[in-house]
C-alpha cells in the first residue's frame, strides 16, 4: 500500500513533495493532492531553497545527505526526491 505521493522502489523512498519556500519553520504539513506539502524556510533563491530541503530531507529520514537526491523540479515548487535507505519516518508510510 502507498499514498500518491511516495512509493518504494526496493529499500529507496521516493517522494513527491510541494514545497513552500520562506516558511516560518521547516516543517511536513500533510497530502496536498498526489503530492506532501513541506515548508522550509530558506529562500528560492540561487539553488539555496533545494539545498536547505536536502539537508532537512536528510536528517528528518535519519540519512547523510549523500544519501538524498533531487530526481525532478529543480526549479519549481513541485519536486521529486530519492532517499535512500532511510532510518526513520517523520511523517506515516507503509513499505510493502
Amino acid at each position: 500500500m502507498s499514498a500518491d505521493w511516495y512509493r518504494w522502489e526496493g529499500d529507496d523512498l521516493l517522494l513527491r513533495l510541494r514545497v513552500q519556500p520562506r516558511a516560518g519553520r521547516d516543517q511536513f504539513v500533510g497530502p496536498y493532492g498526489d503530492q506532501y506539502k513541506v515548508r522550509i524556510t530558506a529562500p528560492p533563491v540561487e539553488g539555496k531553497a533545494n539545498e536547505h530541503l536536502l539537508r532537512f530531507l536528510a536528517k528528518a529520514f535519519g540519512v547523510g545527505r549523500e544519501q538524498v537526491s533531487l530526481i525532478s523540479g529543480d526549479s519549481c515548487k513541485n519536486k521529486g526526491f530519492r532517499i535512500q535507505g532511510p532510518q526513520k519516518f517523520p511523517i506515516s508510510l507503509t513499505k510493502p
